[in-house]
């Protein structure tokens, strides 16, 4: 089944695309700091293109761009920003991020991105579920160094990745001098492992604010912290 994800303020149909909706993108959109200052925000590889609508909701940045390489998953993240109340601010570009960096002159103020980090060498026979999952279609390594050609000078860049590889996104990316401004380690529940690191890098060198995100007390018992990060979003929250 290829229902339609009802968010509050927006729908997000995702039939057409590989990588569907899942709590990566969402925590992301609803984690990353927003500001009065940031005017422009890029999202890279947006499939579905949620976390570009929740930009929009969140912001007031007059210029949301979104980045996608698969044809299909570009093509229903356009519909989805044209049957949204912020079509006006959405605009996608249908390449890759390699290519983006190289063509484009602009600069925004905030990145984001939930990108693909299946580093493991094998792949299924589903050539484009793997280039939404598999890290080669954009390694880290591009976003970071590529992404710092594309912020103004205060911008910053969040990302949400699998824990394992926080600290070797903070290494390559401290070599582009962007640095870890906030970390949130995310769990499951409270006895689980800690599974996901959202971080904002940024060119400033500042104290590091880092905390922990608990999703569930138990299945589907949300906490209050997660309840408080999402409820604009989530119908049922």
């Amino acid at each position: 089944m290829n229902k339609p994800f009802e968010f509050k303020q927006f729908t997000v149909h995702q039939d057409r695309c590989a990588m569907k909706i899942g709590t990566d993108g969402v925590l992301l959109g609803a984690w990353a700091p927003i500001d009065n200052n940031i005017g422009s925000i890029l999202d890279v590889g947006t499939g579905t293109g949620v976390v570009a609508l929740m930009m929009a909701q969140r912001s007031d940045a007059e210029i949301i761009d979104a980045l996608e390489i698969d044809s299909d998953a570009y093509e229903q993240a356009v519909e989805n920003f044209e049957a949204s109340s912020w079509g006006d601010r959405l605009f996608c570009y249908h390449a890759s991020f390699q290519e983006f960096v190289e063509e484009i002159e602009d600069e925004y103020d905030l990145l984001i991105s939930n990108p693909p980090f299946y580093t493991e060498d094998y792949k299924t026979t589903d050539t484009k579920r793997d280039v939404a999952r598999f890290e080669d279609a954009l390694p880290l390594e591009h976003i970071l160094m590529g992404g710092v050609s594309l912020l103004s000078n205060q911008g910053k860049l969040a990302i949400v990745l699998p824990y394992k590889e926080e600290q070797r996104a903070i290494d390559i990316a401290e070599k582009v001098k962007l640095f870890p401004q906030k970390i949130t380690r995310v769990k499951g529940t409270p006895d689980s492992e800690i599974k996901r690191s959202l971080l904002l890098l940024g060119f400033d060198q500042i104290s590091v604010d880092i905390n922990e995100l608990i999703i569930e007390h138990s299945r589907h018992n949300y906490t209050s912290d997660y309840i408080d990060l999402t409820k604009e979003f989530y119908l049922k929250m």
